[in-house]
């Protein structure tokens, strides 16, 4: 039976779902979901591409601010753990580029949380050492180093919510088709927009992950001492409950193809939201952890140095023209296109307040162009 099938069995039987519970089928039914389907899901095949799919740079880049975090947790035994790894690609970047640093290699451990076996097994074919796999950060013990995620929260299942004459959520029915209608909001998610002071004008539409707040809270609990790098494309509240958000940020991408519509191709697109970047710093700091601060993915990349990385490398090889207009090409999409729309997100647990590099532009937002 189709995925569509089974959701319509399952809303003739329990009744209308909340759109949570349709997108997290969608994307995560076992072996029909969109993740853990077989399909090809990332690159020229897929539906979309990861910075990590562009050049190596994005992972060296990581690594470098790693290496960095490394030496203010004082060079002791690290652990990364890396969520929702797709193809492996960045993790096989970021290993690739801290070889180089034999004193933090010897010590490094690598742990991939990722619940879908198809992505495991592509994972493993290019991962061969350093590298385990667990189905949660509650597997893996005393964690102190680095919790990293690249596009991770934009895939949680969210709810969606109307205001009216009260706040309404969105539930999923079937009648000749899937058809929307609303119920009353529990207390749950009139409390988040409360605690993050939103208010919302009638006929607003949004999304709200408390998938996400579970997601933080595990997290503070699970790390020792060390960071959390988050990065996703998403904004800070004031953004994403602007007016001109408000039909809310969900989009689907079905084989290179920006569409609004979550109830076509079930189980074939992937359905994502812009991740709320007030949300995971203020749960965050409830949970124990501090904010180091957020940045723009190019404004991340630059204080890095990727553009001196790319062109050491191109130095290298001075006579591969072709390279450099490849290499020029992609720095483009990461710093202008991708970059601008990608937020990165540290945040610190038990670590001194050390300057961090990635984070040197903070207030800079004509970084991208100096």
């Amino acid at each position: 039976m189709l995925l569509s099938g089974i959701i319509i069995e399952r809303i003739k039987k329990e009744g209308p779902l909340s759109f949570r519970d349709f997108m997290e089928m969608a994307l995560y039914y076992p072996e029909l979901g969109y993740y853990n389907s077989s399909q090809n899901k990332i690159g020229t095949d897929g539906d979309f591409y990861t910075s990590a799919n562009l050049t190596a740079a994005f992972g060296a880049m990581i690594g470098r601010q790693i290496e960095e975090m490394w030496r203010n947790l004082e060079k002791k035994p690290f652990k990364i753990v890396e969520y929702g790894a797709g193809t492996g690609l960045l993790c096989h970047d970021i290993l690739d580029y801290l070889k180089n640093n034999i004193s933090l290699y010897n010590s490094l451990t690598y742990s991939i949380i990722e619940k879908s076996s198809s992505m495991r097994e592509i994972q493993k074919k290019h991962l061969h050492e350093k590298v385990s796999w667990y189905n949660s950060i509650q597997e893996i013990t005393e964690i102190n180093g680095c919790i990293l995620s690249n596009e991770l929260i934009d895939n949680f299942s969210v709810h969606q919510v109307i205001m009216e004459d009260q706040l309404k959520e969105v539930f999923v029915d079937y009648k000749d088709g899937f058809i929307e209608i609303l119920k009353p909001a529990k207390q749950e998610l009139a409390d988040y927009l409360a605690t993050l002071n939103v208010q919302l004008p009638e006929g607003f539409r949004t999304e709200i992950n408390l998938e996400a707040v579970s997601w933080i809270k595990d997290i503070s609990k699970s790390l020792k001492k060390g960071y959390v790098i988050t990065i996703d494309y998403g904004s800070l509240s004031a953004e994403l409950y602007s007016n001109r958000r408000s039909c809310g940020t969900l989009l689907c991408y079905y084989k290179h193809q920006k569409n609004d519509n979550p109830y076509q191709f079930i189980g074939q697109q992937d359905i994502t939201t812009h991740t709320n970047f007030s949300a995971i710093s203020h749960w965050g700091s409830q949970y124990g952890m501090d904010c180091c601060g957020s940045v723009d993915q190019a404004q991340f990349l630059l204080a890095l140095g990727i553009k001196e990385y790319q062109n050491s490398a191109l130095n290298n090889n001075p006579n591969n023209l072709a390279q450099a207009m490849q290499e020029s090409l992609i720095n483009y999409r990461l710093l202008i296109d991708m970059g601008m729309k990608f937020k990165v997100l540290i945040q610190q647990k038990g670590v001194p307040e050390y300057p961090l590099s990635g984070l040197k532009f903070i207030n800079s937002s004509k970084a991208v162009f100096g």
